[in-house]
């Protein structure tokens, strides 16, 4: 490979209706956004690199590629992973089945049966059981080990999963049974991906990961055999990137790794503009994805997938199903509701012309005059209003309404989705909205962030510059990251020695991190730590995550604190340490973003008419616009990759490197520039 100033460097972007592409080298910045091939998702990204004319830097070895893959997410969601045995301890076979007994419907008599996620015939039992201090109470024997050999034989499996009691405090049994099983079978040990008590949430993460493991393995092997060779890295739902070699066995980190792209760009932006609170709203085609960032990207390991609990650190986030393609439809009631059902990529909303006839959110933007008439998707793909206005108006005719009254219709419910996921991040976690500018990104969020900040009492919106393909450039902006983890689950008491075990316990699980990231290429002296603890009060079930404070009183007190913060109370009772926690990262590949260059002119192209508001608004194209320049709405602002939507009584102001910031006309400019 060529010297790193040589390089070019791709972010990729895999989401359900579209694959973006940030491509960054001496000559610049450069996007670009083609409809994604779900069933084989690398065909995408090698139509992207063509069309980008990087074909030759595939060649040369000159091209470092960072994706975000949706392979793990839409396995799992689809039900589509491989065939998997379970192999736990002697009579704890029932445990995924059995879970923690929470019901979806608790008030529902007659529940639809739930199949449990590994079939009773695949579940096996063994030796090798441990107790909560490690000591051995049923050993793995050498009948144990043929009598799973034969097992495995007769069922066949794909991969095979292995989750034994406490395997935490002493792996040997898992490694043991994972040694005896054949070469062609993926396996996944629980003391590897999860090394955490909670038996059945280590055991689902386990699961999950051999579960969609070789799907992702095979999909990775594929692109990297397309890519003949060229260095690719793999965004991982924590927000930071790993080599595809390993992300390879590690599926189950992969499951957000699409949107975790779009919140490493956003906390660079919160750092460039001094915006250190965020409220981020990504809205692409298919989902839109919420998330808070209060200095830096918070975690969680309490997080889902469809049914599924996902105990491995990722981003905290909130996800529906409300995205451009989100179908509108009639319900029995004779009412009006937008999605969760998306129009996908294939045939994708009507106005795309590829077959589709449903109205979606798109199609109402575009009725309503905000998406332009002559616009191309992605720079290439004309759009049809014409056949907007036909899907909208089959709607509108079972409800005896006007067109324009029914896409108005259709923006207000997907309005009304995506401000409720967002007061589910910031008002019922004890969040003002008011306190965070509200950052939109995404191919759609442009168009309704303007109405969700005026719900939400947002003061201040900020759509960064190539918004439509945030997440892509996110990718090059991650760092490389390893998350690691050990359960302790012991008093946390004021005592010295104490501080001193912990640091040293810490410093292991740093010490694993970099020798992984080192070979990866990392360079050590630009390797850094984060040290925290999971810490809960005795006999409580969930932890608040809080930085590792070697002084114990200290940290006592600060839990004491987050528990009134995310509780409203403390409680008098002993304070209990559950996991230790070592993120160790490296700087991610590319340096810098190349700032944007700007012409002084920054007039309106042109005007268009916007249905709703029955009069014609100025239309701006964003690489015209110069710094400083301030646009009072209504006005369109288009790109090739987005259009944004400013709405009557705001401003937008261009910042630095091509960002907009948007206030209410009514702000009051000192409040605008001491924000």
């Amino acid at each position: 490979m060529k010297n790193a100033t040589s390089n070019t460097f791709l972010g990729v972007d895999t989401g359900g209706t579209f694959t973006d592409f940030v491509t960054v080298n001496e000559d610049g910045l450069r996007s670009y956004k083609c409809p994604s091939t779900p069933d084989h998702p690398e065909q995408a990204i090698l139509s992207g690199i063509a069309a980008l004319g990087l074909n030759d830097h595939v060649t040369d070895g000159s091209l470092v590629v960072v994706h975000g893959s949706t392979v793990a997410t839409n396995a799992a969601l689809e039900g589509k992973g491989v065939k998997t045995a379970f192999i736990t301890n002697r009579g704890f076979a029932d445990m995924l089945s059995i879970g923690r007994q929470t019901r979806a419907e608790l008030y529902n008599l007659r529940p639809e049966y739930t199949p449990p996620p590994v079939p009773a015939e695949l579940c096996l039992e063994t030796g090798g059981r441990l107790d909560a201090q490690g000591n051995m109470i049923e050993p793995l024997t050498e009948a144990d080990l043929a009598a799973l050999q034969n097992q495995i034989a007769k069922l066949q499996p794909e991969a095979v999963a292995i989750n034994l009691l406490f395997s935490f405090l002493d792996a040997s049994a898992e490694h043991a049974i994972a040694a005896a099983m054949p070469a062609s079978v993926f396996v996944s040990r629980s003391s590897a991906i999860l090394p955490e008590y909670k038996e059945y949430e280590r055991g689902m993460a386990t699961w999950l990961n051999a579960w969609l493991g070789p799907k992702v393995a095979d999909y990775l092997t594929a692109l990297q055999r397309a890519l003949a060779g060229t260095p690719l890295s793999v965004m991982q739902s924590s927000g930071g990137t790993l080599d595809a070699e390993n992300a390879a066995q590690r599926a189950v980190n992969l499951l957000l790794s699409g949107p975790a792209g779009g919140l490493a760009a956003a906390r660079q932006l919160g750092i460039d503009l001094n915006r250190p609170k965020l409220m981020t709203f990504d809205m692409g085609g298919t989902s839109s994805d919420v998330a808070l960032i209060d200095g830096d990207i918070k975690l969680t390991s309490e997080g889902k997938i469809g049914p599924y609990p996902v105990a491995v650190p990722m981003v905290d986030m909130h996800t529906i199903g409300a995205g451009g393609g989100s179908i509108a439809f009639i319900d029995d009631g004779g009412l009006l509701r937008v999605g969760p059902e998306s129009a996908g990529a294939s045939p994708g909303p009507a106005c795309y012309n590829k077959g589709g006839l449903c109205a979606t959110v798109t199609d109402a933007n575009m009725v309503l005059g905000r998406i332009p008439a002559d616009a191309k998707l992605g720079g290439d793909m004309p759009l049809k209003l014409d056949l907007a206005q036909r899907a909208v108006a089959n709607l509108a005719q079972q409800l005896s309404l006007g067109i324009e009254a029914t896409a108005q219709g259709i923006i207000d419910i997907a309005n009304e989705h995506m401000v409720r996921a967002l007061r589910v991040i910031s008002v019922q976690r004890g969040h003002d909205p008011a306190d965070f500018s509200l950052s939109c990104f995404g191919g759609a969020g442009g168009l309704h962030v303007c109405a969700l900040a005026e719900a939400l009492g947002s003061r201040e919106i900020i759509i960064p510059n190539n918004a439509g393909v945030f997440s892509a450039l996110g990718m090059l902006q991650a760092p490389r990251e390893r998350q690691l983890s050990k359960t302790l689950n012991q008093s946390l008491k004021q005592d010295k020695n104490l501080a001193q075990t912990l640091g040293a316990e810490l410093s292991k699980l740093a010490d694993t991190g970099r020798e992984q990231l080192l070979k990866e290429g990392a360079i050590a002296n630009t390797l850094h730590t984060s040290a925290s603890v999971d810490l809960c009060y005795q006999g409580q079930s969930y932890t608040l995550n809080l930085p590792w404070d070697q002084n114990i009183a200290a940290l006592q007190k600060a839990f004491h604190r987050a528990h009134q913060d995310r509780y409203g109370h403390e409680l008098a009772l002993p304070v209990q340490l559950i996991n230790l926690r070592q993120a160790v990262r490296a700087p991610s590949a590319l340096a810098s973003i190349p700032q944007h260059k700007y012409l002084t002119a920054g007039e309106a192209s042109d005007t268009l008419t916007v249905a709703f508001l029955n009069q014609a608004v100025p239309r701006y194209q964003r690489t015209q616009l110069a710094i400083g320049q301030r646009i009072a709405g209504p006005a369109l602002i288009c790109e090739e990759v987005a259009t944004s939507w400013l709405a009557p009584n705001w401003i937008a102001t261009v910042v630095d490197n091509g960002h907009l910031l948007l206030h209410p006309t009514t702000t009051d400019k000192a409040t605008v520039d001491s924000h």
